[in-house]
């Protein structure tokens, strides 16, 4: 079976188009790097130009989506397979148990909130899988700095960004080395008396 990449990332349509050819050269890229796509099962966005990217490649696509989505007609029927389910919690949850890694492209509030939950099972050890954030252009910089800033004032354990965690690419080459199996988070500097 193949190993499948949860791909996080923006549903709008009305961003610079730097960022769909991007998705596009990401979803291209996952299918020539081997590895299939689990995603939200949009059409629109990022979401859509990463699935197209994806099966244009020759790659698998599975879609998971709410079935109030559907009724909106926003799911990408051209996927190889389309989970629907109840809510929004299901659908990370069921995308998060099909995925081998996660990668998260830029995107808004949605984005922000699924990459959160993948970091803090990461940082608890409950999960291994590996964790890349793409920040294209520069569009992570000010979180990357907050999580510096959380690390100053003791807020977090530092290692976040570090390859512990997540791991950061600048372009879309550098992804595909960066989901190479990581290292459990050290516990040790998680739980150490601050």
């Amino acid at each position: 079976m193949q190993k499948l990449l949860c791909v996080y990332c923006a549903s709008s349509t009305t961003l610079d188009p730097k960022y769909y050819a991007a998705a596009d050269e990401v979803g291209r890229g996952l299918a020539a790097n081997g590895w299939g796509l689990v995603y939200g099962g949009g059409n629109a966005g990022l979401m859509g130009a990463v699935a197209r990217g994806v099966k244009a490649a020759g790659g698998r696509v599975e879609g998971i989506i709410p079935d109030f989505m559907m009724e909106r007609e926003l799911a990408w029927r051209e996927a190889d397979e389309l989970v629907v389910v109840d809510s929004m919690r299901e659908r990370k949850r069921v995308m998060a148990e099909r995925a081998a890694g996660f990668l998260a492209l830029p995107g808004g509030i949605g984005t922000l909130e699924e990459l959160s939950e993948i970091m803090t099972e990461r940082y608890l050890n409950l999960t291994q899988k590996p964790l890349v954030l793409f920040n294209q252009d520069g569009f992570y910089d000010d979180l990357l700095r907050f999580f510096e800033r959380m690390v100053r004032e003791r807020f977090k354990s530092p290692g976040a960004g570090d390859g512990g965690v997540f791991a950061v690419a600048g372009t879309v080459a550098e992804i595909w080395p960066l989901l190479g199996q990581p290292k459990p988070y050290a516990p040790d500097a998680l739980w150490q008396k601050r």
